[in-house]
C-alpha cells in the first residue's frame, strides 16, 4: 500500500490527539486536507491566515495544548507572519505547516514561488523545509517536541508541493513517537532554602504570577502556597483567577495590582514566577529597588533580565511550587495581617478614581463602564476575551478574575485583532462555556470576516464593539501631546458593526444606553447565534495608561 505525506502528516496529529487544525486551503496543501477529512479530523478554514494563525495561538493558550495551523505556499505564508510572531513573543506552543512550490520548480517561477524558511527562522523556536516525503513523520514529531519543551513556543515546517503529494510505499515509513519523555526541571533543596529563608523574613512579601504558571499546569500548586503562607498575588494572563481576585489574596493584575502595592507601601520581597519583567508585568517599576529578588523561569536567559535577581532559579513553575510547597508545611507562617489589610484598602483605587463614570448612564457611554459590566459578567462562567488598545486597559482595569485559564488578552506584541480568533478557538475548547469578546472598533476590522468562520462551524460567540469612533488609545496619545489639531490618520466613523455583522447571518444589537448594555449581551447570549453587540461610546474618554505614558514622550522643543 502507498501513502502521500498528506496521510503522514495527519497519523503523526492522529497520535498526538489533535482533533482540530486551523487552516485556509491552497493547493500546495491539499493531501493533507484529504487526509484530514477521511481520519475525521475537523478542519476549521477560516476566512484569513492571520486568523487560523490566531486560532491556533489561541487554543494553546486556552487548553496549554499545541494548536495546529496550515497554510498556503507564498502570500498564505506571510498571511500568518504576524500570528506566529505573536505566539513567539508570548512563547505559546504552535505547529505551523506551510505549503512550498515543488522541488522540481525551483527557480523556475511558479505559482507562488516563495522561501518560506528565511521569513520564519527569527519567530520560530525551530523551522524546517521537509525534502524526503519518508521523512515527514520525523519532522513531525520533531516539531512537537520542539514546541512543547522547555520554554513553548511555535515551529515551521514548510513542505514542497511535490513533497508532500508523492506516494511511496507504507512499510518503508515509520512513524516515531513523539514524546521525548522529557523531565522538567525542579529546584535543589538548596535553592529551596534559599528561596523559604527570604520570604520568612520578608513583612510585605508578594507573588507575581506569569502565563508559565498556566501552561505548567500549576494553577492549584500556586494557589496552595499562597494561602499556605499568605503571600498576596498578581497574576497576569491566563494565570489572573488562580488565587480569586475578590480574595484577600488575590490583588488582580499587574497593571492594576501594582499601584495598589505602591499605595501600600510596596512589596520588599517578590517572588517572580514564570513571568518576564516587561511592560506587562510593570516592568521593573513594580519591584522596589530595596526589595529582594527570586525569579523562577524554565528559561534561563529569563533570569536576571532588567533587574538582577537574589535568587534565581531554572525550573518548571509546577515542579518549584511543589517543592516550595513541601517547605512551606515544615514552618511557621507570619500572619502577615497588617500587609493584606493594606492591600485589601488599595484594591479599589479604580472604583474610587472613576466613581463617577462608573455610575453614569449619560450619553455617550464611559468604556471603562462598558468594560466593567462585560466583565463582571463573564467573571464566575465562561471565557472573557479583549482585543483593543484602550480597550485592553479598560478591560484589564476592571477585570475581577474568579477562574484561572479563563482570561484571553494580547500579549508583548501587542497585536490587534486576536479578538474573534481567540473567542473562536476558546468556544472550541470550551463548547458548554460562554464566550464574550470584548474589542476596539479599530481591532474588530482586523478579523471582521471571522464571523462567516463562527457561523459556518457554529460558534456562538459574543462580540462587544467599543465603538469609540477611532483607533483610541494612537488618537489619545495625539490629543495628550500635541492637542485635538495634532489628531491625524487616527479617526473612524461611526460604522455600525451590528449591521455588517448581520450580513454574515449573525445576531447584532445597537447599544447607546449603558442600562442596556447587560440585557443585550444576554439576548445575544440567548439568540444561539454569534452575535455583535456594538456599543456606542465616548470618543473622548483617555485611559490612565495613555495619560501616564504619553507626556513622557512628548518631543522637546
Amino acid at each position: 500500500m502507498k501513502i502521500n505525506g498528506g496521510e503522514m502528516i495527519v497519523r503523526v496529529l492522529e497520535q498526538e490527539g489533535v482533533k482540530q487544525v486551523f487552516a485556509l486551503h491552497g493547493g500546495h496543501i491539499d493531501p493533507i486536507f484529504q487526509a484530514c477529512l477521511k481520519h475525521n479530523i475537523r478542519i476549521i478554514d477560516t476566512r484569513h491566515e492571520q486568523a487560523a494563525g490566531h486560532m491556533a495561538d489561541g487554543w494553546a493558550r486556552v487548553t496549554g495544548e499545541i494548536g495546529v495551523a496550515m497554510v498556503t505556499a507564498g502570500p498564505g505564508v506571510t498571511d500568518i507572519v504576524t500570528a506566529v510572531a505573536n505566539a513567539y513573543v508570548d512563547a505559546v506552543p504552535m505547529l505551523v505547516i506551510g505549503g512550498r512550490h515543488a522541488v522540481a520548480e525551483e527557480e523556475k517561477l511558479p505559482l507562488q514561488e516563495l522561501h518560506g524558511l528565511p521569513l520564519m527562522e527569527s519567530i520560530t523556536k525551530w523551522s524546517r523545509v521537509v525534502r524526503d516525503p519518508k521523512r515527514i513523520p520525523e519532522y513531525v514529531a520533531a516539531a512537537f517536541r520542539q514546541a512543547t519543551t522547555g520554554r513553548p513556543g511555535p515551529v515551521f515546517l514548510e513542505i514542497p508541493a511535490d513533497v508532500l503529494a508523492r506516494e511511496v510505499e507504507e512499510d518503508s515509513v515509520s512513524f516515531p513517537e513523539v514524546r521525548s519523555g522529557n523531565t522538567k526541571p525542579a529546584p535543589t533543596p538548596e535553592a529551596v532554602e534559599s528561596v523559604m529563608a527570604i520570604l520568612e523574613q520578608a513583612k510585605r512579601p508578594v507573588i507575581l504570577a506569569g502565563r508559565g504558571v498556566w501552561f505548567a499546569g500549576a494553577t492549584e500548586e500556586l494557589r496552595e502556597f499562597a494561602e499556605l503562607t499568605r503571600i498576596p498575588v498578581c497574576a497576569n494572563g491566563m494565570t489572573r483567577g488562580a488565587v480569586r481576585e475578590d480574595s484577600e489574596l488575590g490583588l488582580g493584575g499587574f497593571m492594576v495590582a501594582g499601584r495598589g502595592l505602591g499605595a501600600a507601601g510596596g512589596p520588599d520581597a517578590v517572588l517572580l514566577l514564570g513571568a518576564r519583567l516587561g511592560m506587562f508585568t510593570g516592568g521593573t517599576s513594580i519591584i522596589p529597588d530595596g526589595a529582594k529578588l527570586i525569579q523562577i523561569d524554565i528559561e534561563g536567559e529569563e533570569i536576571g533580565r532588567s533587574r538582577q535577581a537574589d535568587v534565581g532559579i531554572v525550573a518548571d513553575c509546577k515542579e518549584a511550587l511543589r517543592a516550595l510547597i513541601a517547605a512551606a508545611k515544615q514552618r511557621g507562617i507570619p500572619a502577615r495581617t497588617d500587609w493584606i489589610e493594606k492591600l485589601g484598602q488599595a484594591k479599589g483605587v479604580i472604583e474610587r478614581a472613576y466613581a463617577e463614570p462608573l455610575a453614569s448612564d449619560s450619553r455617550p457611554i464611559h468604556p471603562i463602564r462598558l468594560a466593567r459590566e462585560a466583565g463582571a459578567l463573564m467573571a464566575e462562567e465562561g471565557v472573557f476575551v479583549v482585543d483593543g488598545g484602550e480597550t485592553f486597559v479598560w478591560g484589564e482595569m476592571t477585570l475581577n478574575a474568579k477562574r484561572p485559564g479563563r482570561y484571553l488578552g494580547h500579549g508583548y506584541l501587542g497585536c490587534l485583532g486576536i479578538g474573534l480568533p481567540f473567542g473562536l478557538a476558546a468556544k472550541l475548547a470550551f463548547p458548554n462555556e460562554r464566550v464574550l469578546v470584548l474589542t476596539g472598533d479599530g481591532s474588530v476590522g482586523l478579523n471582521f470576516s471571522e464571523f462567516d468562520t463562527a457561523v459556518r462551524h457554529n460558534l456562538p460567540i459574543v462580540v462587544v464593539v467599543n465603538n469609540d469612533q477611532a483607533w483610541g488609545m494612537c488618537k489619545h496619545e495625539q490629543v495628550v501631546r500635541y492637542g485635538q489639531d495634532g489628531v491625524i490618520g487616527t479617526e473612524l466613523r461611526p460604522t455600525r458593526y451590528d449591521q455588517a455583522a448581520e450580513a454574515f447571518g449573525v445576531h447584532g444589537e445597537l447599544v447607546e444606553d449603558a442600562s442596556e448594555i447587560i440585557p443585550a449581551i444576554e439576548r445575544a447570549f440567548a439568540s444561539g447565534k454569534p452575535a455583535c453587540v456594538n456599543v456606542m461610546t465616548d470618543p473622548d474618554a483617555i485611559s490612565p495608561m495613555v495619560q501616564a505614558a504619553a507626556p513622557a514622550a512628548t518631543p522637546s522643543a
